[in-house]
């Protein structure tokens, strides 16, 4: 039997679909969860990924204790180490089965604990603490040929907010756009943005608008992963959290609101929390079952 002949023949686990960052499905960002992918191949895993057609499925495996498991996620196209709305999708699945309480998952970029509470509205709320952030300057040259990949020009960035990468368990190049219709206007060059995202590390570009001093629009540009654009983003929510601080344009203890996806007909809002003694950032998001 060739490789792609088992692939097909392995038996299918069960695929639930979330949509994190949201109150009702059509909103946030659709995820893919298997809460028991035990015996599933590298190839398997990628393969239901693709099926999906979601920015990215995450896989998960029980763990030595109790509320701990080892989670993998992938896109269409290949493995991420960290993906934030897949997170809160699984952490919201397992709670509704388990109720509400304290996860944590191991990851390629680290541990995340996540925890999950059911608010006023009956909603379960997922709150994800990042591994611990970094923020890398960029050249100049880096960022000429982001912006002419995007079709964008140096006049139509916001000089408060610098060009950097960040990170927070995955590497998203942040761009602050000078006014909200810039940031409205996206048709970019997709195969040379994820031929210059792949040498340079990237998952996403974290294309911003600052609309107030702790609210945002932003959006996420995912040719790396095989998708146009992830509709609601936490691992770059979380690395952007990390970016306003190590600017100095907001200052913790913080709260910032994310608002994502409206361009795309599929709104949903991210909190992001900064706490003065922890240099972790928190995402948080609801998460609402698809079908």
């Amino acid at each position: 039997m060739t490789d792609d002949a088992a692939v097909s023949a392995a038996p299918s686990p069960e695929i639930l679909r979330y949509a994190a960052f949201a109150t009702r499905p059509e909103g946030g960002n659709p995820a893919g969860v298997v809460l028991d992918a035990t015996g599933l191949t590298d190839r398997r895993m990628l393969a239901i990924a693709a099926e999906l057609g979601y920015s990215e499925t995450a896989f998960l495996t029980a763990g030595p204790a109790e509320g701990a498991y080892r989670v993998r996620y992938f896109s269409p196209l290949a493995e991420v180490p960290f993906c934030g709305h897949a997170t809160v999708a699984s952490a919201v699945a397992l709670a509704e089965r388990t109720g509400p309480g304290q996860y944590l998952f191991a990851t390629a970029a680290g541990d995340v604990p996540v925890e999950v509470e059911r608010g006023a509205d009956g909603l379960l709320r997922a709150t994800l603490t990042s591994v611990e952030p970094k923020v890398e300057e960029v050249t100049a040259a880096d960022v000429e040929e982001a912006l002419a990949l995007l079709g964008w020009s140096a006049a139509d960035l916001d000089p408060a907010l610098p060009p950097r990468v960040a990170y927070a368990g995955a590497r998203h190049l942040v761009l602050a756009a000078a006014t909200r219709g810039r940031l409205a206007r996206l048709d970019y060059d997709f195969d040379g943005l994820a031929a210059y995202m792949r040498a340079r590390d990237l998952t996403t570009l974290q294309l911003v608008w600052r609309e107030a001093p702790e609210v945002f629009h932003v959006r996420d540009p995912f040719p790396v992963g095989g998708v146009v654009e992830d509709p609601a983003t936490g691992a770059a929510a979380a690395a952007f959290g990390a970016y306003l601080r190590e600017l100095g344009a907001v200052e913790a203890p913080t709260v910032l609101t994310l608002h994502q996806g409206e361009d795309l007909g599929r709104p949903g809002v991210l909190r992001v929390e900064l706490r003065a003694e922890d240099p972790r950032v928190r995402v948080s998001g609801t998460g609402v079952a698809i079908g």
